[in-house]
């Protein structure tokens, strides 16, 4: 099977993959601004919320995926779209902090504070925000050449992260956690797959 070539993955492919990771944040702003925020629902400010959360974690678990994906598939192409479903990871996870910032808190800093200090799972996503954006900052081909072997060893907070987040909703709905079950099992699995890999590779070295 021909696998896509560099100017394939860079001219169709991630053009495609940007617009299909995009495609969550439009159409929020379509609900919000098509139908006076009719579509969603009572409290509009919660369900951009939920919906900019959930889709933070999904690409947090989805650039988790592209490297197994591509170890099991021998589509070495895969990882040339990590960088950018990482940032767009990135991207959700501070419109659903903006959010909350802006639109639930209205820059009331005391509250946030008071917030951040009091409710567990605000502690643990402001946690997780911390830790992502120096990622973020970092991610470009540049920054990998000045960090050196640290890069390797800075970007391992992806792991971390994707526990925070995991965490972070489980303990916000409480009591429903059939959907972050469904999430920490998900991450369970890719961190399954990765702590066999490395246990693989130690077998298979010499000495």
């Amino acid at each position: 099977m021909a696998f896509p070539n560099s100017q394939q993955v860079r001219q169709l492919i991630k053009p495609l993959w940007f617009s299909a990771c995009l495609l969550p944040f439009l159409l929020l702003l379509f609900d919000a601004f098509t139908s006076g925020g009719r579509e969603l629902g009572a409290n509009p400010i919660e369900a951009i919320q939920d919906r900019m959360g959930l889709w933070a974690l999904r690409f947090l678990l989805l650039t988790l995926s592209l490297t197994p994906l591509r170890q099991l598939t021998g589509q070495a192409w895969l990882q040339q779209l990590r960088r950018m479903t990482g940032l767009f990871a990135l991207f959700y996870v501070s419109m659903h902090f903006l959010n909350y910032l802006v639109l639930d808190q209205g820059f009331g800093w005391s509250f946030i504070i008071e917030d951040v200090l009091k409710r567990p799972f605000i502690t643990l996503g402001m946690l997780g925000l911390l830790c992502l954006i120096p990622l973020g900052i970092t991610s470009t081909t540049s920054w990998r050449r000045k960090l050196g072997r640290r890069w390797q060893k800075l970007h391992r907070l992806i792991y971390l992260i994707a526990i925070l987040g995991c965490w972070h909703f489980w303990w916000q709905v409480k009591s429903d956690i059939e959907e972050p079950l469904l999430y920490s099992l998900m991450l369970a699995v890719l961190l399954g797959f990765r702590l066999w890999k490395i246990k693989l590779a130690k077998k298979t070295t010499p000495g």
